[in-house]
């Protein structure tokens, strides 16, 4: 049984179709689903709770129907919200020993989850401070503490490096790998920087402007991107042109271009038109399509199948 099932599922606000028609089958793991600002992740997400109704189509989590066992299906799953939701004047033990409790763990137990859990995040000796006194690092931290303090079967983090600097950014990313290797249980990490799921991610979920472009592997993706930056000393106008007759693809001409990185005998096809041509090669590095000019292409071509 899938993870998630979703069949033609749309949600169209006033003026926006956040979800058109959106297919998919994920397995479990640590999935990474990525896109955009604005292309419906958010929105799947909360779909996925059962905290908004999709305009048409369904869709299950592990088993449950979204909208007629929303209850259910909330037991057993974690959500890490990407926005700022947090009371000020509560301790961190307190707040998630609080969540715990409302998942339906009696005090007793939700006091020792919550305890593990600010341990396992990091926030072992701040388990005492108000909330409002923590950085942006322990505020993400303690959103993630509460995400698992009932145990749950599937995680859900909706943007979890939001707002952080580089080192808080790989802390948490080093952070939900672990959670998902260490407790066993699925989850499912959305971002807007690909590089953050090559990490941390088995598989991958990419949708823009809330169609389906890409799912499966994430290797498989992002070689799509991959790109061997040329730049030669001098303009040679017949460089391009010279590797395009030998099949590779080539974007634009003259002393810069990028030829996609398909296999490591591209570098081989490079240097050999280089010495034929007598082309000084100034330089040459490996570099990635951002994501948005991913979502360029037809989606016919990004979607695994």
């Amino acid at each position: 049984m899938p993870l998630i099932s979703a069949r033609e599922l749309t949600k169209v606000y006033p003026g926006v179709r956040a979800l058109d028609g959106l297919t998919v089958d994920i397995e479990p793991g640590i999935i990474g689903f990525v896109g955009a600002n604005g292309a419906g992740k958010s929105t799947f997400l909360r779909i996925l709770l059962g905290l908004l109704r999709p305009t048409s189509g369904t869709v299950t989590v592990l088993g449950y129907d979204v909208e007629s066992q929303a209850m259910e299906l909330r037991s057993a799953v974690g959500y890490m919200p990407e926005h700022d939701c947090l009371p000020i004047d509560v301790s961190g033990t307190d707040f998630v020993t609080h969540m715990a409790r409302i998942s339906g763990l009696p005090f007793t137990a939700a006091r020792e989850r919550a305890a593990e859990m600010l341990r396992h995040v990091g926030l072992h000796e701040e388990r005492y401070r108000m909330i409002g006194g923590y950085s942006t690092g322990m505020k993400q931290r303690i959103k993630l503490a509460q995400a698992l303090a009932h145990d749950p079967q599937l995680l859900l983090l909706d943007e979890p490096t939001n707002g952080l600097d580089p080192e808080g950014r790989d802390e948490m990313l080093a952070l939900v790998e672990r959670t998902g290797r260490e407790f066993g249980i699925a989850v499912v990490v959305t971002s807007h920087l690909l590089g953050e799921i090559e990490r941390v991610c088995e598989s991958l979920l990419a949708i823009d402007g809330g169609k389906l472009q890409y799912s499966g592997p994430v290797s498989a993706f992002t070689q799509r991107g991959q790109r061997l930056f040329v730049e030669l000393d001098d303009d040679v106008p017949t460089f391009a042109n010279a590797l395009r007759e030998r099949g590779l693809d080539v974007e634009n001409t003259g002393r810069e271009f990028r030829v996609a990185l398909a296999d490591d005998s591209i570098y081989d096809v490079v240097r050999d038109v280089a010495a034929t041509l007598s082309a000084p090669i100034a330089r040459m590095e490996v570099s990635r399509h951002k994501l948005e000019e991913l979502f360029r292409q037809p989606a016919a071509e990004m979607t695994h199948v």
